[in-house]
């Protein structure tokens, strides 16, 4: 056989061992790309388990502390903070939301006293606060009122800001609140809080184990979300949403969920060229617990595998709860 009937080109050549293998790799992993969303909620010794989200838990803000102290160590360089508030301090306006001296500025001061490196990102949304588990304020027919929900999100987000968050990431989907909270954070004296939009978040149902977690979903009972977050089924639309937010003076991007959305977090990408995170959400975070609970997969490869897929995909950073369990497993294989 001559020369001439082999392949001119061996992709397999590059694929031969793991050193080539390793030199030639377009995209990798850090802890550095994750950050870790933890629930927090108030008391003292708290580490309450959330039965849909395995191994994660409710914690209370000594407990708090350590995690984030390990979290720091193992590589990663920020945590994003979500409130578990107490039924009782509920009400139809989410007026904790604005208390200075509520869960998420004592966590916030707490952090940043015991670890000031580490960049702490704060949820700017009602739907902890609400007695109806909505995102915003609600009219006597039960409609999401936008505009006043906006100044009550801006006023949450300086609150956060001047207890020490460095970035405040609004998730409420309400027109407008990224420029209602630049303004105000800019009249205030906060003009170095960074502001990252969950500029697509669609309307999903991979949501249900962190409403479960935060206790909305029993507050928001048979109602939905559709009226303010995206349709799963448009793309076009999420690349308006994010050039209005960059307008309005987003410094970062949010696609949310992120697994079944990996197209757009690519098509945001490659049209502005921004920072660009994706939130691994809690449903995504369940399915491969249970999968790999009952043996059908193996969790530690498949979970680094779907973190590189965001990477591969354009996303300069990942929210995931798999956040500590990824980076020991990378800090391993140093």
């Amino acid at each position: 056989m001559s020369l001439a009937s082999y392949p001119a080109l061996r992709p397999r050549r590059l694929r031969r061992d793991a050193a080539t293998r390793d030199l030639v790799r377009e995209h990798r992993l850090g802890a550095q790309d994750l950050i870790l969303p933890v629930f927090i909620q108030d008391g003292q010794g708290l580490a309450t388990p959330v039965a849909s989200m395995p191994g994660v838990e409710r914690l209370s803000i000594d407990r708090l502390l350590p995690l984030a102290e390990e979290a720091q160590g193992l590589g990663i360089r920020a945590l994003a903070l979500f409130p578990v508030i107490d039924g009782s301090l509920k009400d139809p306006e989410g007026c904790e939301a604005l208390n200075p001296n509520g869960l998420v500025p004592r966590a916030v001061q707490a952090l940043k006293a015991a670890l000031p490196e580490l960049a702490l990102i704060t949820d700017v949304a009602l739907d902890p606060y609400t007695s109806h588990g909505q995102d915003g304020l609600i009219d006597d027919a039960g409609r999401l009122l936008n505009d006043e929900t906006v100044a009550v999100l801006a006023q949450q987000a300086l609150m956060q800001a001047q207890a020490g968050a460095d970035i405040v990431a609004p998730s409420d989907m309400m027109d407008g609140r990224v420029g209602a909270i630049r303004a105000l954070l800019e009249g205030a004296g906060q003009p170095y809080t960074r502001i990252l939009a969950y500029s697509a978040k669609y309307a999903s149902s991979y949501y249900g184990p962190f409403r479960d977690a935060v206790g909305s979903a029993s507050n928001l009972g048979k109602s939905d979300k559709k009226g303010y977050q995206m349709d799963p089924g448009n793309g076009d639309e999420a690349l308006r949403e994010v050039a209005l937010d960059l307008a309005e003076g987003a410094d970062m991007v949010m696609v949310k969920p992120g697994i079944a959305y990996l197209d757009i977090v690519w098509r945001v990408k490659q049209a502005f060229k921004v920072p660009t995170f994706a939130y691994q959400v809690s449903g995504e975070y369940a399915m491969l617990k249970a999968a790999a609970a009952q043996g059908w997969l193996d969790h530690d490869a498949v979970m680094l595998e779907t973190l590189l897929a965001f990477k591969r995909a354009g996303a300069d950073a990942v929210l995931s709860y798999h956040a500590l369990d990824a980076a020991r497993l990378l800090q391993h294989a140093r």
